[in-house]
């Protein structure tokens, strides 16, 4: 499993102990990582830039999902699927120059790992309606080449 793959599984992670527990992100961060001691610092590091943005944004981002998910509601999604939602918008708006369809993928491969199957169609939808609102479905491009 790749480094950022695994990065946002933990930022998922991260999000649902966050959306379940009412905690706040500080000791979501720090309680999560007591129980990871070893990992790798460029998934620490990946994952932690992902929850921040979500967290810090999540207001814009809750909006952007609840505008493109047509007759759901933010609290009536199960919470492993608006928490994947919200860690692949939070990658839209932190991430430029990651691909969208990259972003896509990867949150229906992690869909299809923590979520039920009718979910990754309505993942799908969503994320492809929020990405051609903030930016046409063209990736924009980055200043330096994203090669990883």
């Amino acid at each position: 499993m790749g480094t950022r793959r695994k990065a946002r599984e933990f930022c998922l992670q991260m999000l649902f102990q966050w959306d379940m527990g009412k905690q706040t992100p500080e000791l979501v961060r720090k309680s999560f990582w007591a129980e990871r001691p070893g990992t790798q610092a460029t998934i620490r590091g990946f994952a932690d830039d992902l929850f921040t943005v979500a967290t810090e944004r999540q207001q814009q981002i809750d909006e952007l999902i609840q505008k493109h998910a047509q007759h759901w509601r933010m609290e009536r999604m199960a919470a492993v699927d608006r928490n994947v939602l919200r860690a692949s918008v939070a990658e839209f708006l932190g991430y430029k120059a990651t691909p969208r369809p990259v972003i896509i993928n990867a949150a229906l491969e992690i869909a299809r790992k923590f979520s039920s199957p009718e979910s990754i169609q309505f993942i799908n939808g969503i994320l492809d309606s929020v990405g051609k609102e903030l930016g046409g479905g063209t990736p924009e491009r980055s200043e330096r080449s994203q090669r990883s």
